[in-house]
């Protein structure tokens, strides 16, 4: 039976939690070794393709990324020639003509083409390194399409605890395998990561005030300290929105996304949306 086609959504609101699983029995395939590879090839492809990457955890078994997908016609084509270059690095020669370019600026904006490349590219060196062959991620990836904005800052947040959730760490910063811990350590200076998260509380403040925002916000869904008033729901438990719906955020979002869902799987009826109860200030919902 063929595999339905992925939905993505055209929409610069749109953002996706991918979720993506080892095909190897044990909770700990990932060692530190693997995870800091992994990592490495996250942050080297995040300036490859024309994607913004605002959180991601790496567990003993899967990864998160929570990221969106940029539109190609915003980049130049130098600016697409140097990503080519740094994708195939300095000692490869390459001859660039309009049609390669047309290409290369489609698959850099494709969210499957930028998983995909991660996951094979650890899969290969995963193999070599412990020479052996097959697979080395069950299936495909999971996507969740999330709003920019208050949903976004929530799945975040959500992302960044699973360390604590886990029983790892008490606080997500002392967990170098996520974001917020990468960001500890490197400092608040020019990395792949983003905190331009759509939310007027957080634009025109400078990149240590933003970090500042998101930690305290943090560690309020994580009830780590003192949560902020009116955060909702706390995440310190697995929350199944973020992992298993089709699209969370505001009502009209998740309402405009069921509409294009049915017309792009030809449904005869939009899936139905639910509210979130208990979940921020703000009224969300999901399918």
């Amino acid at each position: 039976m063929p595999r339905i086609p992925r939905f993505f959504m055209n929409d610069p609101r749109a953002a996706y939690h991918i979720i993506s699983r080892t095909a190897l029995p044990g909770h700990n395939v990932l060692g530190p070794e693997e995870k800091d590879h992994l990592l490495n090839l996250i942050s080297w492809l995040s300036q490859v393709y024309f994607v913004e990457v605002y959180s991601f955890a790496i567990m003993g078994n899967h990864f998160h990324l929570l990221c969106r997908m940029l539109p190609g016609n915003q980049f130049s084509d130098e600016e697409v020639k140097q990503r080519v270059r740094l994708y195939y690095g300095k000692k490869r020669k390459i001859f660039f003509y309009e049609d390669m370019l047309k290409k290369w600026k489609q698959r850099l904006g494709n969210l499957s083409r930028y998983v995909q490349d991660i996951k094979q590219r650890f899969s290969r060196w995963y193999n070599k390194r412990v020479d052996r062959k097959g697979y080395f991620w069950a299936d495909r990836f999971k996507s969740v399409i999330i709003e920019t904005g208050e949903a976004l800052l929530n799945c975040l947040a959500y992302i960044e605890l699973n360390p604590v959730r886990a029983g790892i760490v008490e606080k997500p910063e002392d967990y170098r395998w996520c974001s917020l811990g990468y960001r500890s350590r490197i400092g608040t200076g020019k990395t792949f990561l983003s905190l331009d998260i759509g939310l007027p509380r957080y634009e025109g403040k400078s990149e240590k005030k933003r970090l500042e925002l998101l930690r305290e916000f943090i560690y309020g869904k994580g009830e780590i300290s003192e949560p902020e008033s009116g955060t909702g729901k706390n995440f310190r438990q697995r929350t199944r929105y973020f992992s298993e719906s089709l699209a969370i955020g505001s009502k009209s979002f998740v309402k405009e996304t069921a509409v294009k869902l049915k017309r792009f799987l030809g449904l005869r009826r939009e899936r139905k949306t639910k509210n979130i109860k208990d979940f921020t200030e703000k009224e969300m919902a999901f399918i």
